[in-house]
């Protein structure tokens, strides 16, 4: 009963990337959002504990410090509020534990993202569009 109430990381999560590129960031844009985008995943990370920890509470009928179904339907509101929070600036959420997402740009002429995973402090990578994370080179 409860395993609807939450995002699985595969499921439900807005912006998942389409494969087309719907706006396009300078390396200086992107990094100039940064600060914005440490604060909205510092939340995001906080939030995806306590769900995670709650989810577990109640899937083995325990009390939790953290409440029970009302709040972690509060949190799973809160965790997608601020997952859609990226798509409303333009950039593309790839996953949500851990968090990465690209910034769409261009590159020598290709189509890349600019890509930031959760836990570094500064955006600093980049892959082609075709070639997915796997293809991840230093900016």
């Amino acid at each position: 009963m409860l395993a609807g109430l939450f995002l699985s990381g595969e499921d439900h999560v807005p912006g998942r990337h389409t494969g087309r590129v719907p706006e396009i960031f300078d390396v200086a844009q992107a990094r100039a959002l940064m600060p914005a985008v440490h604060r909205q995943a510092d939340e995001i990370i906080t939030v995806r504990a306590d769900l995670t920890e709650l989810r577990a509470a109640l899937s083995r009928g325990q009390n939790c410090a953290l409440g029970g179904i009302p709040e972690a339907k509060a949190l799973e509101a809160r965790l997608h509020e601020g997952l859609a929070w990226f798509t409303t600036q333009g950039v593309v959420l790839k996953g949500f534990a851990p968090l990465l997402v690209d910034f769409p740009a261009h590159r020598g002429g290709d189509d890349v993202l600019l890509c930031w995973l959760e836990g570094e402090r500064e955006l600093g990578w980049y892959h082609r569009v075709d070639l997915g994370f796997a293809g991840r080179r230093p900016l």
